[in-house]
């Protein structure tokens, strides 16, 4: 058997496995239920266009065209009747006159009123809301994707040495393709359900019809994020890998992976922290642990030009070459020592240990 169908194998077999555990698909249905929250609870809580009653029907285009919905009456007692019952929320009658009970109804006024034309000089401006959120979602799925899938390779690893399954398998497969299997496979799913995610973000804006130029300013910054999302998770996995493998029991993972926990964490607050400067905003685009949320980022607010996206990724895939280089020989170092948890030197000084 080769590396590359030892590696499929093992692929295979953690993929069916976590297919089958049922905190990960509750988990992937949760996260599309907050999703499918977030989308269509602004407009369920928006109780739909306000009731507006018309005496005649000058007005009726005007209102209709502001949203409004219309209800036609005969004459401005019926008006009135309807406003005192709050059938409606305002009533326009001749004059024009508009009746209401306590407050002014900003909506309708503004559909009667002649406003001036605007001129937009900048029109693919993104308002500020936007321009936070959207970043923000971006870094909050990278680093809450990166760091639960990371625990899970780290906590995997720990657990086969452990109960010392790992020595099983190293005798039918390579210690490198156990490696390359177990990583290509929590990237895959990592993958996977990041997409899921994303599509049915994008659809269900489509379809509540919320956003519209949002949604287009989204599409190219998606594009960006995901070919950064696959290659940054594939950087950290292998160093999760590695993390796990020095550990001797699950109570040691969190200790041994301190600090790749904080390589997660640091560049996740650092660009929610910074969005607002641009120098700083730069470096943390070409920085390869924060890359994957900054390059997207400043590509949605338009401030990163055409190549500095092809830059930034070429960075980052020759750090993950150095980082799978590094973690596979920690990995490799530390995977059958059983007898307490495994230092950094040690492994690195010995990458293949016998026994």
């Amino acid at each position: 058997m080769t590396t590359f169908e030892a590696a499929k194998l093992v692929a295979g077999r953690e993929i069916r496995v976590k297919l089958r555990d049922k905190a990960f698909l509750f988990g992937t249905v949760l996260l599309l239920f907050f999703t499918a929250l977030g989308v269509f609870l602004p407009m369920l809580l928006d109780g739909g266009p306000d009731k507006v009653a018309v005496v005649g029907a000058t007005h009726v285009a005007a209102l209709e065209q502001a949203g409004l919905d219309v209800q036609v009456v005969a004459d401005r007692a019926a008006a009135e009747q309807l406003v005192r019952d709050e059938e409606v929320s305002a009533a326009v009658v001749d004059g024009p006159v508009v009746l209401a009970l306590e407050d002014a109804p900003q909506d309708v006024v503004s559909a009667l009123s002649v406003e001036p034309p605007v001129e937009f000089l900048d029109p693919d401006a993104l308002n500020e809301a936007a321009r936070f959120l959207v970043p923000f979602v971006l870094s909050f799925l990278f680093f809450l994707t990166t760091l639960t899938f990371g625990v899970q390779i780290a906590q995997s690893v720990t657990e086969e040495k452990q109960t010392r399954i790992v020595e099983i398998l190293v005798s039918s497969v390579p210690v490198r393709a156990l490696l390359i299997g177990k990583v290509a496979a929590m990237t895959l799913l990592a993958f996977g359900q990041l997409a899921l995610l994303v599509t049915f973000g994008v659809i269900g804006m489509r379809v509540a019809d919320v956003g519209g130029p949002l949604i287009d300013a989204l599409i190219p910054t998606i594009g960006w994020f995901l070919p950064f999302f696959v290659i940054g998770f594939l950087m950290l996995a292998t160093l999760w890998a590695a993390v796990g493998a020095l550990a001797a029991r699950l109570e040691d993972v969190n200790a041994t992976s301190a600090p790749l926990q904080f390589m997660v964490m640091i560049p996740f607050f650092l660009v929610l922290s910074l969005q607002e400067n641009p120098f700083a905003m730069t470096v943390l685009s070409y920085v390869p642990f924060s890359a994957p949320i900054a390059m997207p980022a400043r590509v949605f607010s338009g401030e990163a030009a055409a190549w500095e996206p092809y830059l930034a990724l070429v960075i980052l895939l020759a750090t993950t070459a150095l980082t799978l280089l590094a973690g596979a020989r920690i990995y490799q170092g530390s995977l059958l020592r059983t007898n307490g948890r495994t230092s950094f030197a040690t492994a690195w000084r010995n990458p293949t240990p016998v026994g």
